[in-house]
């Protein structure tokens, strides 16, 4: 019974006595006697409460259990919870399914709940920025005609105490809102193409990709405003078949769907996310994408996947791996004097018998393959990537050390003895085993 309710019982208990001691012609002053059956009549009230409070002198005085907090299953996870809410997670959604991957059994209403009445949890949002322009129609494009990409960063806490900084690329139909995002350990251009490639392997090469001014797509722009491409992103575009758009710069809501979804990914994704290393987190990353896309987006009144798939690729061009697009997903290392080329801050060995001083690397998964330069087919050494920041050595990357054999025939013999007669004929030595017969 809460705190209105013990007030509103007060009132009437007090209220149906003062109108008994005035139908009686009760005097002030006088003790008066309460007939608990007239009271009763008058309240609605049981005999048995009556009784109880008789005995309190009619006082509503509140439960013995009040203020206890009942467990229940979302006890546990509370704390959980806080730390999600510090962090600005407030989807109930979201929240429901991390603490379903803990362990809950509980229901959603709990969870909303339990949100609803902690908010003040969350962090103060950003402060509203000025509006940045008139009123507008929204940008809208065909099926397979544009592709929006960008980078997200997040910096992840090593389990030394250390932290470094890991680049997220994005990529997701302008049309249908179809996603594809893929981790790596820094946004260099030949990580970007990388994840381009294999976001087209995905949802197939559109006719235009939308992008910012990012330095690994464009260098310049002359004096008409036309872009200067860079060399290598030029040649790339050229080998893939699609062209670029430039936003305008510091308007970033032009490519409002890679945005939004740069914001998603952090807020749902990465937040209190733990992973074992980057092919994980990837594994993971992928799993989160067909999970949003086969979800019903009840603003646009469609699942992304299968809109993308009817619609969107019968214009899309299916990608086909050529040579010439193969040395994008191969970059190009150079050799050190030991041996050793390094790949996502880890250094590799390769055997000696290559005597070129550059090659190509790539990780599949949990296997880093290095290829020989000219010949992307040549396959020299494959290694298990352990993420571990020892260097990797194979076979054969050094060369054999000179060994000196005797000249002339060996006529002199010694004996080795087995463990047990080398331990007995030390036993005179042992002069534990001496004072022990002594004594």
């Amino acid at each position: 019974m809460n705190v209105t309710q013990r007030n509103s019982l007060q009132q009437t208990i007090t209220q149906a006595i003062d109108d008994m001691k005035k139908d009686s012609g009760h005097k002030d002053g006088t003790p008066f006697k309460v007939n608990l059956a007239e009271l009763g009549r008058r309240t609605g009230l049981s005999r048995k409460t009556l009784r109880n409070l008789q005995k309190n002198g009619f006082v509503v005085k509140p439960h013995g259990n009040t203020g206890r907090q009942r467990k229940t299953v979302l006890s546990a996870f509370t704390s959980y919870i806080d730390g999600l809410l510090s962090q600005s997670v407030s989807n109930s959604a979201v929240i429901y399914r991390r603490m379903q991957e803990l362990g809950y059994a509980g229901g959603k209403s709990q969870v909303k709940k339990y949100i609803k009445e902690h908010r003040y949890l969350v962090p103060a949002p950003r402060p509203v920025v000025a509006p940045q322009g008139d009123r507008s129609v929204r940008y809208q494009t065909d099926p397979g005609e544009m592709y929006q990409m960008d980078w997200g960063f997040v910096n992840v806490e090593r389990s030394d105490g250390k932290t470094y900084r890991a680049a997220c690329f994005v990529m997701i139909c302008h049309h249908c809102g179809a996603r594809y995002i893929e981790f790596f350990p820094n946004a260099k251009q030949e990580n970007l193409f990388i994840g381009m490639i294999h976001a087209f392997q995905r949802l197939s090469v559109p006719k235009c990709v939308l992008t910012d001014n990012m330095k690994s797509v464009v260098t310049a722009r002359d004096s008409k405003g036309h872009p200067i491409w860079n060399d290598e992103y030029g040649t790339f575009m050229n080998d893939i078949g699609f062209t670029t758009k430039l936003c305008k710069a510091r308007h970033p809501f032009t490519k409002g769907a890679s945005e939004r979804l740069v914001r998603l990914v952090k807020e749902n994704f990465m937040t209190g996310r733990s992973f074992a290393n980057i092919t994980v987190l990837n594994q993971e990353a992928l799993r989160w994408c067909d999970e949003q896309d086969n979800i019903l987006h009840q603003g646009a009144d469609y699942v992304p996947s299968e809109t993308h798939a009817k619609y969107c690729m019968q214009t899309a061009s299916p990608l086909v791996i050529t040579d010439d697009i193969k040395k994008y997903l191969l970059p190009v290392r150079r050799i050190s004097w030991d041996g050793f080329v390094s790949y996502e801050g880890r250094r590799f060995g390769v055997p000696c018998s290559y005597k070129s001083r550059l090659c190509r690397v790539t990780r599949q998964g949990s296997y880093l393959h290095i290829y020989a330069y000219d010949e992307m087919n040549k396959l020299l050494v494959t290694h298990n990537v352990t993420w571990s920041r020892r260097d990797s050595i194979c076979d054969g990357q050094f060369p054999k050390q000179p060994e000196e054999f005797p000249t002339e025939q060996v006529k002199v013999t010694m004996h080795e003895l087995p463990e047990s007669e080398l331990d007995r004929a030390f036993d005179r030595f042992n002069f534990d085993t001496e004072d022990k017969r002594n004594a």
